[in-house]
């Protein structure tokens, strides 16, 4: 672990998902858990490009080749193509954009940092052949679909 990630103010979730280490009581990497909150939140809200860059800024924390850099990479892309298809109505750019996602995500366990990921997924896979299941869609963290306050476009805008 490295410090630089470490953040102990990050509550824990009320499950035991993969990142959360209950001998220590603590995540793994907290900053990683922060930005998941904040970027999921930001995304079932439909703020796309702000989810994107809650992602993006902690990605740039982890080498190539681990589990978080794949994770957060795949998060990237989600929140990008669903971007790329709400905003500008370009699903060719969606399309490719969640291909690349679900390599990234291929592989990362479906219960990292709290997000349902095999729900996640499966609406990409399903999304590639039809982009309108991604209406109404949000993503699950901690068994919610938790959407943004003014304190998650808080923490967007101060990165």
């Amino acid at each position: 672990m490295n410090d630089h990630t470490r953040d102990d103010s990050v509550a824990p979730s009320a499950s035991n998902p993969t990142g959360w280490l209950p001998e220590s009581d603590r995540w793994e990497h907290g900053t990683l858990r922060r930005a998941t909150i904040h970027g999921v939140r930001l995304y079932n809200a439909g703020a796309f490009h702000e989810s994107h860059d809650c992602f993006e800024a902690e990605w740039y924390n982890y080498g190539n080749g681990t589990t978080e850099s794949a994770f957060l990479h795949g998060m990237v892309q989600v929140a990008a193509g669903a971007y790329k298809h709400f905003d500008f109505e370009d699903d060719a750019g969606m399309r490719s954009l969640f291909e690349t996602a679900l390599q990234y995500l291929h592989g990362v366990p479906n219960d990292y940092y709290g997000v349902d990921l095999l729900d996640l997924r499966t609406k990409l896979t399903n999304a590639l052949v039809d982009p309108t299941v991604l209406h109404g869609w949000t993503i699950t963290l901690d068994g919610e679909c938790p959407s943004a306050s003014e304190r998650d476009h808080e923490y967007a805008d101060g990165l």
